[in-house]
């Protein structure tokens, strides 16, 4: 599916600064901008936002990165977003993990390479956003029992709700693929 995206993101005059400021950041970071973000430069408040959210998921959460980036990964997959699912299987192999192991987590969730632990974090993740009337005390018991806290808990569940709604922000105007926004 090689559709244009519906729109393009054109920064305001008078914002054009903060948004090339927060893009060589990104760039530093990552090696490119990618075209999700490039696509918040129409608001720049929401790219800051959106900026500040992901550099908290990258150094100030507890959480441990493989752990969010197979949030990430997972959500995406549920979600159909191509875009996030490439993306995340990028920073999986730069992290060493196995692409097809990863790719059978998307089938069954017991194939992820996660620990015991960090597995309690990632179904209570998933299931939030899939189920979240299925959320019970049992649920976060059982992730207190494997030594996440009520904020490692809650950052999961945030991590796995932001990134299902940057899912679909990015299906709705068609942002497929990496190279969307080519020049």
């Amino acid at each position: 599916m090689s559709q244009a995206p519906l729109i393009q993101p054109v920064t305001p005059a008078t914002d054009v600064e903060t948004v090339n400021n927060i893009f060589t950041m990104v760039e530093e970071k990552f090696g490119f901008v990618p075209d999700g973000l490039k696509l918040y430069s129409l608001s720049p408040p929401l790219l800051q936002n959106f900026v500040g959210n992901i550099g908290y998921f990258h150094e100030g959460t507890g959480l441990p990165p493989l752990l969010t980036t197979m949030i990430r990964y997972l959500v995406s997959s549920a979600a159909n977003c191509s875009f996030c699912i490439d993306m995340n299987e990028a920073f999986l192999d730069q992290m060493g993990i196995d692409l097809d192991t990863a790719r059978a987590a998307r089938v069954d969730i017991d194939q992820a390479p996660l620990s015991e632990k960090e597995m309690s974090l990632l179904k209570l993740a998933l299931k939030s956003v899939d189920d979240p009337e299925s959320i019970t005390e049992d649920v976060i018991q059982h992730a207190r029992s494997h030594g996440w806290s009520d904020r490692d808990i809650f950052d999961a569940t945030v991590q796995a709700a932001n990134n299902r709604a940057f899912n679909y922000v990015l299906r709705t105007f068609k942002i497929h693929h990496q190279g969307a926004y080519a020049s």
